[in-house]
């Protein structure tokens, strides 16, 4: 899903003056959110609630058929170089199944096209996982020193995998600069990059727009 740039941008509607905006940018994590955040927000909620592009079982409908899986998402308001001002909004790892849907921004790696050492990865994993399957049922002493051999691979393999994910990881600044997933941590933890903000925060020093502030919500 190729895009230009500000078919993510969502201008707000309200004329804001540059003087309401913060004086620096709003720690996403322990703050009291800023006016302009939750408008963006309350935005992005409205959206969310009409939108008929996909459908996703966040739990808030007992009749609404699928697994329930809450979502986290989120927004950062941001400015562009023609000085326009509205927000960017991303989610959270997939939504209904996909990591890319208009209105968000797309993921930092896409691993999910197909062909990609992560769906091969994957498609791999479960195949000995269905073979461990199996061979339990068995239930045979000869099958178990074969399901030891199959959870050692399936353990390497695991490791190899998400190693090649989090290789595939860079990050860059507002000031341009670049770096890895494991030199921004020695020890990435699962999933690390597939967050709203990482997301918001990537596609906006690319883009260069200059983020005041961003919020993050859930949705379950």
């Amino acid at each position: 899903m190729n895009k230009q740039p500000h078919n993510y941008f969502t201008p707000f509607e309200e004329p804001i003056a540059a003087s309401s905006l913060p004086k620096r940018f709003t720690y996403p994590f322990d703050y009291e959110p800023h006016p302009i955040c939750l408008l963006a927000a309350k935005n992005l909620q409205n959206y969310l609630q009409h939108q008929q592009e996909w459908q996703h079982n966040f739990g808030l409908d007992q009749n609404q058929e699928g697994t329930v899986i809450g979502k986290m998402f989120g927004v950062l308001v941001v400015q562009t170089q023609e000085n326009k001002l509205g927000y960017l909004a991303a989610f959270s790892g997939k939504l209904a199944g996909a990591n890319q849907h208009s209105k968000f921004v797309p993921p930092v790696f896409d691993g999910l096209f197909e062909g990609s050492f992560v769906n091969v990865g994957m498609l791999e994993l479960t195949r000995i996982n269905q073979e461990i399957k199996a061979l339990e049922e068995e239930n045979s002493l000869e099958n178990k020193a074969k399901v030891e051999v199959l959870k050692t691979l399936r353990k390497t393999n695991s490791i190899t995998l998400q190693d090649q994910i989090f290789d595939s990881y860079h990050f860059i600044n507002q000031a341009g600069k670049e770096k890895s997933l494991r030199e921004i941590f020695t020890k990435p933890p699962s999933g690390a990059g597939e967050c709203a903000a990482p997301k918001l925060l990537q596609y906006a020093f690319l883009n260069h727009m200059k983020p005041p502030s961003s919020r993050e919500f859930s949705k379950a």
